[in-house]
């Protein structure tokens, strides 16, 4: 049965509102704007390239659902691609560099706080964002100095959970292995290909580089995603189901919900 989550939510979606509706939101006290980050990246043989992006749309809009009635918060539509260069080998996907998305993300925030929002959130979906979130997290807060701005990459808010219910080894659930897979089976089941999951176990051999998805190391490495695996697949999808996917997403869209909670209350006058 297909359970897809929609890219829009009529209630939280910036998209669905009129420009008067949105700034009468922005204009409210402790209002936050939420932008989710995702990329178009080879996914291995059993995800599509949009998986980054329909998670942290997932995850951004079922987060504002469940506090939509206690805050004035709005998603906006998805910025992608994102900074994947380390996957072009295998094709199927579509990547920028990184001054034209930090220039794309400065001027996506600058003219969604023009409707007045106290707050900003970047909710990122692809590992390789992190040092673009962080740094216009800094360029984008230098301009907005009367504006909360925050940023996050949305798998890291359930590491303890990760703990508690994976299946696999740790390795097992990097790109495309049982985290994201397990999400996919909950959120988007028809677009997996449960016949065809071709995955390595990530093996990065310097003890301090990552190890997860969920367990980075301090080391940062570049390495072409051809280098881990033959199939563009890290971790073991094999092990996904859609149990887990469902706790997982759960556990994600709660913790950004007391997030967007905490954030409101801390911008209100």
């Amino acid at each position: 049965m297909t359970r897809s989550t929609p890219l829009l939510d009529q209630q939280v979606s910036f998209g669905t509102q009129s420009a008067s509706d949105i700034a009468a939101i922005g204009a409210e006290e402790g209002s936050v704007l939420v932008i989710p980050v995702g990329s178009i990246e080879q996914h291995g043989e059993h995800l599509p390239v949009m998986t980054d992006t329909l998670l942290a749309n997932s995850v951004a809009i079922a987060a504002a659902k469940r506090v939509v009635d206690d805050i004035p918060v709005l998603v906006t539509p998805s910025v992608r691609p994102g900074y994947s260069p380390h996957h072009l080998s295998f094709g199927g996907t579509l990547s920028a560099s990184f001054e034209a998305l930090l220039n794309l993300l400065r001027d996506t925030a600058n003219t969604g706080l023009s409707n007045g929002f106290d707050a900003l959130v970047l909710v990122n979906g692809h590992g390789g964002n992190t040092p673009l979130i962080n740094a216009a997290v800094s360029e984008i807060g230098a301009t907005h100095s009367e504006t909360e701005i925050l940023g996050l990459t949305y798998f890291e808010l359930v590491a303890d959970l990760v703990e508690k219910v994976r299946q696999s080894d740790v390795g097992g659930m990097a790109h495309g292995g049982e985290f994201e897979t397990s999400m996919m089976l909950h959120l988007f089941p028809e677009l997996v290909d449960t016949e065809e999951m071709p995955a390595t176990y990530w093996d990065e051999h310097y003890d301090l580089g990552g190890k997860d998805l969920v367990s980075g190391g301090p080391l940062s490495v570049y390495r072409t995603f051809d280098e881990y695996s033959d199939s563009g697949a890290v971790g073991d999808p094999s092990l996904a189901d859609e149990s887990t996917g469902k706790q997982l997403f759960d556990g994600t869209t709660q913790a950004l919900a007391d997030l967007l909670t905490e954030v409101h209350e801390q911008n209100i006058d």
